[in-house]
């Protein structure tokens, strides 16, 4: 999406480039029409250098022939792939392999309509500085393309995508050279002056950076996220202490002249000066990381140290946006929340970590009790919230709304748990006895949503089990509780469930032969009290009464 866009007089119509011309042809017929105050032809512009001036365009079927001629590639798929294989050609003529960003590609492929790919190089000298620095000067103020040699380290090589077919060719890459020079002298200075000031004392610079107005400064921030950081440490297999200094340097390089120049480079600039300062290459390792995922499907953070930082930080902006009422409403969520939350659970299951969320949540917002009123809530509220991100995720994986709230119909907190039980019953509605059990269930909740707890409560009593197919219930559901329940405490949700299935037949049985709302107050209500056993084995899981929504 273009972040500016431009409009035309008084009109409330939106465009990224101002409006020279409107062809518009069917066949080879023009469409009469007006648009932006331009009325319709066959006339379009060649190449402003190679061929200035009106083109008529005949037929429709041959526009993109007619501009070709007159030296435009009209087709941005064409000329984006026709920049690609040129960038990658060229880079391996001068002995390296081009490493082509798609965002930069398709940025530059709207810039040019005639490209031409020519090499470039720099002085070695500036190979010194960690390489993100001169790729972000190179990708952001030159649109260059980087190249790096057969380990992957950068060469002193770009790439760049001239709109022009020079007759010396040579002159635009002399001119290319002098640019990047002072660019690159520039990062070179950040660096070095960056170098000069240890991260703890960048980080004292931080008191005076606002974090959230409510919220307190930066530093402030740092604060909280190193106490978090310390507890959460040995659930990620991290060193507490060496966790909470990762957390208190973590903001550190956001003061620094690099990152303040290129804003993309935070938290791996601080990595590249923790190393240059000797401190524990896991802690550098954890500032680089601590930002990850940066995106949805992106890499998540490696080391124990990382993994710590990257929660604690999303969580601390979590309960203290909530707690000042800033939670996201509709499309507007200008603190990220929803990808901050999406990030946590991605770390906690795809790592495996076994952590119950409500409780680092509540330790979060402990910290919160001395700025804001009423903060008891906080928690809960935001772990609904994060946990309805489940639904995004798992149903871009195919599985059904109503499986993921079945899970979530539990009072459950742990993410990693929660995950392992979707993924079970998910599997469990593929079998055939799902639909039956999930009707069945939903015909037992209904019932006992009907009595009082009194009633649902109940002890079972076998000596009132009178009919062959209640009794046969009973017998199953006495003899699979052992089983499953010691399943459903080692986590084994679909082994459970395929135990569970084999109830299918007695409760069957049971809803054909037995009825359970006799005139009988003793048998009514131990039926009543086999059924919420019943409810109560499935319960453990999920609530698969909800599944039978979509059978």
């Amino acid at each position: 999406p273009i972040e500016r866009r431009m409009r035309w007089g008084a009109s409330r119509t939106e465009f990224v480039r101002p409006v020279h011309w409107l062809l518009m042809i069917f066949g080879k017929e023009v469409v009469p029409g007006t648009v932006l105050g331009l009325a319709a032809g066959n006339i379009s512009y060649g190449h402003r250098f190679h061929r200035p001036g009106p083109v008529t365009i005949s037929s429709a079927g041959k526009y993109a022939e007619f501009l070709r001629q007159a030296y435009v590639v009209a087709d941005f798929s064409e000329r984006r792939e026709l920049i690609r294989n040129s960038v990658t050609e060229v880079a391996t003529r001068q002995g390296g392999s081009a490493v082509i960003d798609e965002d930069l590609l398709s940025e530059v492929t709207a810039l040019v309509e005639w490209p031409v790919v020519l090499p470039g190089r720099f002085d070695e000298r500036f190979l010194a500085m960690p390489s993100e620095a001169l790729i972000s000067s190179m990708k952001e103020h030159q649109k260059y393309f980087h190249v790096v040699d057969k380990k992957g380290a950068l060469i002193p090589v770009f790439i760049t995508v001239a709109n022009i077919d020079s007759r010396d060719p040579d002159r635009i890459i002399a001119g290319n050279e002098r640019v990047i020079l002072p660019r690159l002298a520039d990062a070179e200075f950040f660096y070095q002056t960056d170098l000069k000031t240890p991260l703890v004392q960048q980080r004292e610079k931080l008191r005076q950076v606002v974090f959230q107005e409510k919220l307190g400064s930066i530093y402030d921030k740092t604060e909280r996220v190193a106490l978090l950081a310390r507890t959460l440490a040995p659930h990620c297999g991290a060193d507490p202490e060496l966790a909470g200094q990762a957390a208190e340097l973590a903001k550190s390089d956001l003061v620094s002249e690099m990152v303040n120049e290129f804003e993309t480079l935070q938290g791996v600039m601080g990595a590249h000066y923790a190393r240059a300062e000797g401190l524990d290459p896991a802690l550098g390792n954890a500032l680089a990381e601590q930002y990850l995922p940066r995106f949805s499907g992106d890499v998540l953070p490696q080391s124990p140290i990382g993994k710590t930082l990257a929660i604690a930080d999303r969580i601390d902006t979590l309960v203290g946006i909530f707690a000042i009422g800033e939670r996201p409403t509709g499309s507007s969520d200008p603190f990220a929340l929803r990808r901050a939350s999406l990030a946590v659970l991605r770390i906690l299951v795809e790592h495996e970590i076994d952590l119950d969320l409500l409780c680092l949540l509540r330790q979060s917002a402990a910290q919160y009790q001395d700025i804001v009123d009423s903060i008891d809530s906080i928690p809960k509220q935001v772990l609904t919230y994060m946990l309805e991100r489940f639904h995004s995720w798992y149903v871009e994986e195919g599985v059904a709304t109503n499986v993921v709230l079945a899970v979530l119909a539990s009072d459950l907190s742990n993410p990693l748990d929660i995950s392992t039980r979707i993924r079970a019953v998910a599997d469990f509605t593929q079998r055939p006895e799902s639909s039956a059990l999930a009707a069945a269930n939903k015909r037992v909740a209904n019932i006992l949503d009907k009595q009082s707890s009194n009633n649902t409560g109940a002890e079972l009593n076998r000596s009132l089990l009178v009919a062959e197919a209640e009794q046969a219930l009973a017998g199953r559901l006495a003899d699979l509780s052992l089983e499953t329940d010691k399943l459903v405490q080692e986590g084994c949700y679909a082994q459970a469930l395929t135990q569970l299935a084999s109830l299918h037949e007695p409760v069957d049985r049971f809803f054909d032969d037995v009825m359970v709302m006799v005139d009988d107050t003793a048998l009514r209500n131990n039926r009543l009290a086999l059924l919420w056993l019943l409810r109560k084995q499935f319960l453990q899981i999920a609530d698969i009464s909800l599944l039978a929504v979509s059978h």
